[in-house]
């Protein structure tokens, strides 16, 4: 019963996908719903993209196992960046009537530092789409009773999303997003009472973790180096996470600005709330459940992800089942085909078509249908291959972006000195710092991330004051302004 279940939502699914993708008349459509999005839509587009599988399995788990202090990036990171994005960039963004969140690297420095910093935001979806498809992975694979094996699991997932995101673009993501987010809302709501009421009640899933220590978030008593292990974490979500095509789509597909600024801080305020769901069921899990901790001693860090599924499938009644494993394959497909469709808007626009300017709005949409099969299956191998946490998979995205993307994101909308050759020179130091650091020093007391962020900062600052060796090839933000509001005048400025 469950899997005919599981099934037919999956079939409900696809089959709304494609429905919306009759609204796909050019790529403008395919890429950001031809920015018509009411506040509704907007804030279930904020919400669904940004609860994945990482937030009901791998945070929730995370934290019954280290507590508050073990996930300062998610919810308190990510929350933070979507608040920061509203309010710094949304209307900024909107005004700049631009296609991708590369369209802006373009406009303010040129087409050098827009094929770079794209392709360290295309990189960094790798680990995020990854979570998803190895989330997706387990629960068929969960549901099967194991005989599916994991890796044709992923697979199997991989191509269901494909199915319904290819042909509506984000489109198609609005439609299941706002189905999507209401399942969510209604199953994990439900499945809370029922695991804490197993457990005894809120109060005491709740008085038990604060005995335990879970619920203190800045430890007074914690070293130097879990200090900075936990600034390292928290920044590369906060910041690393703006820079990001999913971020900047929500914003730009809403009908207004002042939508764009609403949706995505409602979206925002409400995620935080809600994140904390999984992490009391989870918690409430293992206060019912003991036994379930044995899971944290596996050498396979995905393992304590099963500690939820587990459970439901062993102890819940078949409703809850249902609700249970509706509302994570909403997570896991809303969050997924969001984060499929943004890497190719970015790849497609700002890598390939630097080369090839001359495409047609019908070639552009072929072309992003291939690239996301391309990416889809690149994710795929990525997936397959790595033994981390979803949690720590996102995280380590975000890392390429808060090194590479960021600083010149920030610089670029807000100072009016940097020019082409900071952005450069902040990229080419960020990343290569980062990345130093991570191979020679990967258990220093600094995050190696961190490390690269301050390298970043400097590169701007030196490269955008020292005398000019690389001409600017941007425009001031009040130029690019003016073009997007004179669209028709903006080749006579």
């Amino acid at each position: 019963m469950l899997v005919t279940f599981v099934v037919a939502y999956l079939l409900v699914t696809i089959a709304i996908g494609l429905l919306a993708a009759r609204r796909v008349h050019g790529a403008k459509d395919y890429l950001v719903a031809g920015r018509s999005l009411p506040l509704y839509m907007n804030v279930a587009t904020v919400f669904a993209t940004w609860f994945g599988a990482e937030t009901v399995l791998s945070v929730s788990a995370t934290f019954t196992r280290d507590g508050l202090a073990g996930i300062p990036g998610d919810p308190f990171g990510a929350s933070l960046c979507l608040v920061l994005a509203a309010l710094l960039f949304a209307r900024l963004f909107y005004r700049l009537n631009l296609l991708t969140i590369g369209d802006f690297y373009k406009v303010r420095y040129g087409k050098s530092v827009e094929v770079l910093t794209s392709v360290a935001i295309v990189l960094s979806y790798l680990g995020w789409t990854s979570a998803q498809l190895t989330a997706l992975g387990l629960v068929i694979h969960v549901l099967s009773g194991g005989a599916v094996a994991f890796q044709t699991a992923i697979m199997i997932g991989a191509a269901i999303v494909v199915v319904y995101t290819i042909f509506g673009g984000m489109w198609s993501v609005a439609f299941t997003d706002l189905l999507q987010t209401v399942v969510i809302l209604v199953g994990l709501t439900a499945v809370a009472f029922l695991v804490g009421d197993l457990a005894g009640g809120a109060t005491k899933v709740i008085a038990q973790a604060a005995s335990e220590g879970k619920l203190i978030l800045f430890d007074l008593n914690m070293d130097a180096a879990g200090w900075w292990a936990m600034a390292g974490a928290f920044f590369a979500f906060a910041f690393g996470s703006i820079p990001q095509q999913d971020v900047f789509q929500r914003m730009t597909s809403a009908k207004d600005e002042k939508t764009a600024v609403r949706g995505t801080t409602i979206g925002a305020l409400v995620y935080f709330v809600f994140a904390f769901v999984p992490i009391y069921i989870a918690y409430a899990a293992i206060v019912h459940s003991p036994e379930l901790a044995k899971l944290f001693e596996s050498e396979d860090a995905r393992e304590i992800q099963r500690i939820l599924p587990d459970l439901v499938l062993g102890q819940m009644p078949l409703w809850a089942q249902i609700l249970f494993f509706g509302a994570l394959l909403s997570a896991i497909l809303s969050t997924a085909s969001g984060a499929l469709l943004a890497p190719t808007a970015t790849f497609t626009e700002n890598v390939l078509r630097p080369f090839v300017p001359n495409m047609s709005d019908r070639q552009m949409l072929v072309t992003l249908r291939i690239i996301l099969v391309t990416f889809t299956a690149c994710a795929l191998l990525f997936a397959m291959n790595s033994k981390s946490t979803m949690y720590e998979m996102v995280q380590n995205a975000y890392n390429v972006t808060l090194c590479g993307a960021f600083v010149p994101l920030v610089a670029g909308a807000f100072w009016k000195r940097a020019n082409t050759q900071g952005a450069l020179l902040s990229f080419v130091l960020g990343i290569g710092t980062w990345l130093g650091a991570t191979l020679t020093a990967p258990e220093a007391m600094i995050p190696a991330n961190l490390i690269g962020f301050a390298a970043s900062i400097v590169g701007m600052v030196l490269g955008s004051l020292a005398p000019t060796l690389i001409a600017s090839r941007g425009h001031s933000i009040e130029t690019a302004l003016h073009q997007a509001a004179h669209p028709s005048g903006a080749h006579k400025h």
